[in-house]
Parts: C-alpha cells; sequence; structure tokens
C-alpha cells in the first residue's frame, strides 16, 4: 500500500517537498539557537571583557609567592553578592587551578587550557573565544582573565567564567519560555503554510501529466486504435509538458496509420494471393493440355525444334503451377487454416526417402547428397508431409545454389526432448545483407550468373510451417563459404 501510494510523480514531488521543508525548518531553529547563544556570549565577553584586569589591579593576590587567601575570600565574597552568575578561578602559571569561588563538589578540572587564555590576551582575539569550563571536563564558555605579574614575571591567572551553572540554568528556561515557543510555533505555521503552496502548485503543475497519463493508458487499452480526445493549446510559450503531449499526439496519429495501412495491407495481400491463384490456375490447365498434345504432333515441325520449343514451354507451365500451388499453401498457413495432422514417424526415414527423390538431379549437376547414418534417433512428433515439404523446399533450394562438384550434407541430432535437422551445402552462400530477408516470400537470392530460381516462396513456406510445430528455421551462412539451415521437432 506505501509503495502504491508514492507510485504517482505528485506523491514523489510532494515527498521531497516535506522533507526538504522539514530540513529547512530544523537547520533554521537550529541555527537560530546556536547562534542566539553564540551572540549572548559575544555580548557578555564583550562587556566584561576588562572584569579580570580590574580585580587584579584592586587586589593583591599573591602575597611572598604565597596566594593571599583572606584577601582572595573577601573577593570571592563581594562577587556572589554583586554578580552571582560569575565565577572567579586563580590560576598557576601553568594553567594550574589554585583557589575558586564555586562550591567544591562542583569543580571537575585540576587545571586549565592556557591555549585560549594566551589567545584573549593576544588583544586581536575575534569574539566569542571560548576557554575551559572548569565545572565540565568537556564543556567551553566565554570568560575574562588577566595576568598576575611579579617583578616582570608571571605568578598567576585571575580566570572569571562569565556564564555559571546559574546563568545556564536561566538560559536553559529562556529556551523554554513563552516567547521561544511562539517563535517555534510561527516558524512551524510558516513552513505549513509554504508547503501547503508547494503541494497545491505541484498539483496544478502535475494536473496536465496526469491528464496525459490517462490519455495514454486509454489508447493502450483500446489497442493503439482508437481516436485520441486529448488536446493541446496551441501557445508559444509552450512548456515540457506541452511538447511531450505534441509528440504523443503526432506518435499517436502515426501508430494508427500505420495499423490501418498494415490492414489494408494484409487485406490487398490475401485478395491478391486469391485473386492471382484463380485467373491462373484455369489457362494453365489449359495451356498444360495444349502443349502437351502439340508434343504429340511433333511431325508438323522438324522433330528437333518442335521438341525444344515445347520443353521450354512446358517447364514454364510447370513452374507457373509450382507457383500457384505454393501462393495457395503459403496463404492457408498465414491464414492459419492449416492444422498439422501430428503423428510419431522416423525423421531419419523421411530424410532417406526425400534424398532418394533428388539423386537423379544431384547427379546431373555432379553435386553430393549424403546423410549421417544415425540409428538411435528417436520418433518425432510432426506433420509428416509438411516435414517432407520442408525438406524438399531446403535441399532443392541447396541444389539451386550449390555448384557442380559441390556437396550436400543433412544431419539429424537428438537433443534432450527436440531432434534437431541440418541441411549443409558448399554453395555459394548468402550475404550478410541478404541474410535478414530470405524468409520473405518472393525474395529471390541471385545466383552468381545473374539468374534465380524457384518461386521466392520455397523458405517462407518452410518458416511457417516449422512455426506451425512449435519451431523455428534458421540460418547460418557467409559468401563463399556455404549455407546451414537448422530446424527442430520434438520428440513424440
Amino acid at each position: 500500500m506505501f509503495n502504491r501510494l508514492f507510485n504517482t510523480l505528485y506523491a514523489k514531488l510532494a515527498l521531497v517537498l516535506f522533507l526538504l521543508f522539514c530540513i529547512v525548518g530544523g537547520t533554521f531553529l537550529f541555527a537560530a539557537l546556536y547562534s542566539a547563544q553564540m551572540y549572548q556570549q559575544e555580548v557578555t565577553q564583550r562587556l566584561n571583557r576588562d572584569l579580570a584586569m580590574y580585580i587584579v589591579d584592586e587586589h593583591v593576590l599573591f602575597k611572598d609567592e604565597q596566594v593571599n587567601q583572606a584577601e582572595l575570600k573577601q573577593l570571592f565574597h563581594n562577587l556572589m553578592i554583586i554578580n552571582p552568575s560569575l565565577e572567579l578561578y586563580l590560576l598557576g602559571s601553568d594553567g594550574e587551578i589554585l583557589s575558586y569561588s564555586a562550591a567544591p563538589d562542583k569543580v571537575h578540572r585540576e587545571r586549565v587550557g592556557l591555549a585560549p587564555v594566551e589567545k584573549m590576551l593576544g588583544g586581536d582575539a575575534t569574539l566569542p573565544v571560548l576557554g575551559d569550563d572548569p565545572r565540565h571536563s568537556e564543556q567551553q564558555k566565554a570568560f575574562s582573565t588577566a595576568p598576575i605579574m611579579a617583578n616582570g614575571e608571571v605568578q598567576g591567572y585571575i580566570y572569571a567564567i562569565l556564564g555559571s551553572e546559574q546563568a545556564d540554568h536561566i538560559m536553559a528556561l529562556l529556551k523554554d519560555s513563552f516567547i521561544m515557543r511562539w517563535s517555534a510555533l510561527a516558524v512551524g505555521t510558516a513552513l505549513l503554510f509554504a508547503l501547503g503552496a508547494g503541494l497545491l502548485i505541484f498539483s496544478l503543475l502535475t494536473r496536465r501529466l496526469k491528464t496525459l497519463s490517462r490519455s495514454m493508458e486509454e489508447f493502450k487499452r483500446q489497442n493503439f486504435s482508437a481516436p485520441i480526445s486529448y488536446s493541446v493549446k496551441k501557445n508559444p510559450a509552450s512548456d515540457e509538458i506541452d511538447q511531450l503531449s505534441n509528440t504523443f499526439l503526432e506518435m499517436a496519429v502515426h501508430i494508427r496509420a500505420q495499423m490501418e495501412r498494415l490492414r489494408e495491407t494484409d487485406s490487398l495481400r490475401r485478395e491478391l494471393v486469391a485473386n492471382v491463384s484463380h485467373d491462373l490456375r484455369t489457362p494453365l490447365s489449359s495451356l498444360t493440355g495444349y502443349l502437351e498434345t502439340l508434343l504429340l504432333k511433333e511431325n508438323s515441325l522438324s522433330p528437333a525444334e518442335r521438341r525444344e520449343y515445347l520443353e521450354v514451354a512446358s517447364r514454364h507451365a510447370e513452374r507457373l503451377k509450382k507457383l500457384i500451388y505454393d501462393l495457395f499453401e503459403l496463404a492457408k498457413l498465414d491464414a492459419h487454416e492449416l492444422t498439422p495432422a501430428r503423428e510419431p514417424f522416423l525423421l531419419t526415414e523421411l530424410t532417406q526417402d526425400v534424398i532418394q527423390k533428388f539423386q537423379l538431379r544431384a547427379r546431373q549437376a555432379n553435386v553430393t547428397i549424403e546423410a549421417d547414418e544415425t540409428t538411435d534417433i528417436p520418433f518425432v512428433d510432426a506433420d509428416i508431409g509438411l516435414i517432407e515439404r520442408v525438406l524438399d523446399n531446403l535441399i532443392d533450394n541447396a541444389l539451386q545454389h550449390t555448384p557442380s562438384g559441390g556437396s550436400i550434407h543433412i544431419a539429424v541430432q537428438s537433443r534432450d526432448s527436440e531432434i534437431t535437422v541440418k541441411v549443409k551445402d558448399t554453395g555459394r552462400g548468402i550475404s550478410r545483407e541478404a541474410l535478414p530477408h530470405i524468409f520473405d516470400r518472393f525474395y529471390h537470392k541471385t545466383t552468381g550468373t545473374g539468374s534465380t530460381n524457384g518461386t521466392g516462396l520455397g523458405l517462407a513456406i518452410s518458416q511457417r510451417i516449422i512455426e506451425l510445430h512449435g519451431g523455428k528455421l534458421t540460418v547460418n551462412s557467409m559468401i563463399n563459404s556455404g549455407s546451414e539451415f537448422n530446424f527442430s521437432l520434438p520428440v513424440a
């Protein structure tokens, strides 16, 4: 549920804005409290900077190189009456605490670091300068200090802490005071108001994105074919959202046009195949019958001329008849009207039968056709007639493009739950540019002499047949290195 809640751009922007305001508000409050405390220490130190010097001038704190306890006691007593927040310490020349005005159980240091003292006495220090607080082992506070001199040498220091524990308690009370609470409340209210205004602005800015997103989802649900109801006002000062919307509308129009063209092309293709087949089937039968009759009356012309003419005409007629047959078969495959009649059979036996059909033609072309002799190949589950057509097409295609002296090798291999068939030739090969198109209908790969053979439908038909069996017909080929076609069938 939490992920769903923050699954929108508006929610993410709102969360980022909220966290940003929290960080800014917290930083502001911390900076205000810290700067107020530092300012208070700076002002106190600036006002009392010469306090220690006045004490040294007015009182003799060392007598005969010994601490003047009577004078020191009177000094502590007077200071507690005049300024209870002031804590006075008498330090030795090495920073050791010799005496102090605070209660004995309150002091937790035995000596004070002299580095801040020397910095303060240097005269050019930037206030506030914080020194060790003898009441706390880690804390530092603003102070006033002055050296106690005797015969030109430093005997010790007066070290006055300007913010005692009592003063700290007063500062803590100030932090919890009504004014501080009111100030924090005012800052919090201002931040909440700014947050609300920011969320409202984000909502207004992302409203167009939400509308655009809904339009995209609706276009997707309508299979990219429904008209788009989303519109964008023409504005010369358009921003990125308007540009995105315009781009989407243009893409949607382009996609709809492409889908429509595809449907029209598919309809025209089917109509063309049906019309061509219908228009050629009847005259082709008449032409074949007439030519066969003329062949019977070969005495009307010289035997050699009549024979050559009629044989050429007969070959063209047979080619046209094959084209019609291929067109009908491809149309049925494309329309999914052909359902494979699956049955178990041995693919090795079928391969040998198909090879036998092409042996005479192969010998005439001086091409060797051979197959691996394997006996442990299991039965396959497929349509034997359709697979025979695939093997016919692949071997016929290999014979067309294998020169004299070449060879065609057929291998049947068992791999896991599939039987793989490979038809490899030593022909001219297929160029890299032609490889993506060889399974397209009516595509001819030009032979070395510039002529083309076949109808251009055999590989397309073979591809559809293998797809009907749940597989895919693939090819590997390089120029002058031959070609290898592969497909797989499930084990029965």
